[in-house]
């Protein structure tokens, strides 16, 4: 098949620090090229995916994220470079409005943020259309009347990540959090979480918008000291690092978390997770064999003197297995094939 990819305007395909629709994206691609598929991947001309690629844009627009108009220019040139393929993958938010435009052209689109209202209104919209994929069971449920194609888990190549010890760093063994800084991220109980069970927590996270900027100023930063980090918005690399040196990472979420990709990061890292079952976490987290799902901040207190029950080779290998992109990509497959 000819496979058109169109990934968001906001950050380069891989992304160089935040981003996890990027992150898939670049799975994908990859993915669907060693399976033998011609892909097209139309993303900003600053990114590095090892693909064929077309742009208008010569720099991600991480500047102006949300922006209508570098948006819709994006859209209009990437559905004119992929209106030959055979199928479009569509990322984008605006992409699959426009792709009313060329209706003999079979487009599918990932949801890959929550179905608040405005987003239900929107995907509701597409319904009979243009095919949604969403990424969790959970992410589903909280709009069951919007139609969906399939649920497709997101997966990664395990051989693109270290695996640790979870020994630490030179100042010794610590826990993680990665992320955005926001409430419903938790990276404030993360801080009081580990502090109570005597650990040490090195927080990375994105902190672009005056929300995230607000929160840190009022939760986070008060609770910081020697035992609690905050390392600013890590490269890739240094995310790498920072989880196969981690002795487990922290996802206190308390929001409907459409998925968390840093969860099977970590796993793949050899790192155990541990996390609230709010969200897709109890679809990600085997309980008791690549982390734990704790009720409240308490239980995951008493998690993290529970490490030493579980192995870091299962960890891997959860992502080596049902969390590989293999599979991400060949459900994906069977999705475009059953539309064509």
């Amino acid at each position: 098949m000819r496979i058109g990819l169109i990934a968001p305007p906001w950050t380069p395909i891989p992304p160089t620090l935040y981003g996890g629709i990027e992150l898939v994206v670049d799975q994908l691609a990859r993915g669907l090229q060693e399976a033998g598929h011609e892909v097209l991947l139309y993303a900003t001309g600053d990114s590095t995916c090892p693909v064929p690629r077309a742009w208008v844009l010569p720099t991600a627009e991480g500047s102006r994220i949300g922006m209508a108009v570098p948006e819709i220019r994006h859209v209009i040139h990437a559905y004119q470079a992929v209106r030959e393929c055979d199928v479009v993958h569509d990322h984008t938010m605006m992409g699959p409005f426009h792709a009313a435009g060329f209706p003999d052209l079979p487009v599918v689109t990932t949801i890959h943020g929550p179905f608040n209202d405005e987003l239900t209104d929107l995907y509701s919209a597409l319904a009979g259309r243009v095919p949604i994929v969403a990424i969790s069971h959970a992410q589903h449920r909280a709009a069951p009347e919007v139609p969906i194609a399939r649920v497709i888990h997101h997966g990664v190549d395990a051989s693109m990540f270290p695996v640790g010890d979870g020994a630490g760093d030179k100042d010794g063994p610590y826990v993680v959090f990665l992320g955005r800084m926001a409430e419903d991220k938790g990276a404030h109980r993360a801080i009081a979480i580990a502090r109570a069970a005597g650990m040490r927590v090195l927080l990375a996270a994105k902190m672009r918008e005056p929300l995230e900027v607000q929160y840190f100023t009022e939760q986070v930063e008060p609770l910081l000291g020697p035992d609690a980090a905050y390392l600013g918005e890590v490269s890739h690399q240094r995310k790498l690092e920072l989880l196969a040196g981690a002795a487990a990472l922290l996802f206190p979420i308390r929001w409907n978390e459409p998925f968390g990709m840093v969860m099977i990061e970590a796993m793949a890292c050899g790192t155990p997770v541990l996390a609230f079952p709010e969200g897709a976490a109890p679809e990600v987290v085997d309980d008791g064999r690549t982390g734990f799902l704790c009720a409240d901040d308490a239980e995951m207190v008493q998690a993290l003197g529970r490490l030493s029950e579980l192995r870091r080779s299962d960890c891997r290998a959860a992502v080596e297995g049902y969390f590989s992109t293999q599979r991400m990509v060949a459900e994906h497959i069977e999705l475009f094939e059953s539309l064509l």
